[in-house]
């Protein structure tokens, strides 16, 4: 009895299946990108570097990171957490009561005007006027990135506190919702840019930072 032949399966179409397959998926799959921050340690400066403004010791909040990323506030050791509610405390104080402020630039809408916004402690020893009120930060060649990066956070935190409770009051609505309606806006309105402005001049971010000697 003559054997019969097994027939041959034709795999040809299967290649061409299982590559279709794959550029299926190569070209629907989505791959998550870490981004960066765009924020760094301050570098050393050059010797022939022009000298800093003066400023007025009260108008400054001096926050140190050592290398072994302890927070000195003020000459005082402090949690990270903490940093937030200290630096409101100093930006808000308006200590400068029945004193002319100067301000150079595009800071006139509150030129020789008191804080009548500020809700601080006016404290006399404290900032003047959060146009004046300077916050340094120094750290050392050997901080970590992430201390750096979360003292800044915090520091982010108190400017949107700050910002929020103005506009709040002014606009019956927060800088943060402002800032989200300019960027899904098509055309953003001048009065919605003008009412931003003025926010961020009544309340601006002056943050210096440097490499602690």
């Amino acid at each position: 009895m003559a054997r019969r032949e097994t027939p041959e399966i034709n795999a040809g179409s299967m290649a061409d299946i299982a590559f279709l397959l794959l550029i299926f998926f190569l070209v629907t799959t989505t791959m998550d990108v870490d981004a960066g921050i765009s924020r760094r340690l301050p570098e050393k400066q050059p010797i022939d570097a022009p000298p800093p403004p003066i400023v007025k010791e009260r108008n400054v909040f001096e926050i140190i990171i050592n290398r072994s990323n302890d927070i000195l506030v003020e000459n005082e050791y402090r949690k990270v957490n903490e940093i937030k509610d200290l630096a409101i405390a100093f930006i808000d104080n308006g200590g400068s009561i029945g004193n002319p402020i100067e301000y150079p630039g595009k800071q006139k809408e509150v030129e020789g005007k008191d804080c009548s916004w500020c809700e601080g402690a006016k404290n006399p020893e404290s900032s003047d006027h959060p146009n004046k009120a300077v916050i340094s930060i120094k750290t050392d060649r050997s901080t970590e990135m992430g201390t750096f990066i979360a003292v800044q956070d915090e520091l982010g935190k108190a400017y949107t506190f700050l910002r929020n409770r103005l506009a709040m009051k002014e606009f019956g609505k927060t800088y943060t919702q402002m800032l989200k309606e300019e960027d899904n806006a098509v055309n953003v309105s001048d009065k919605l840019k003008g009412d931003i402005k003025k926010i961020k001049v009544m309340y601006p971010e002056i943050i210096s930072k440097s490499e602690n000697k």
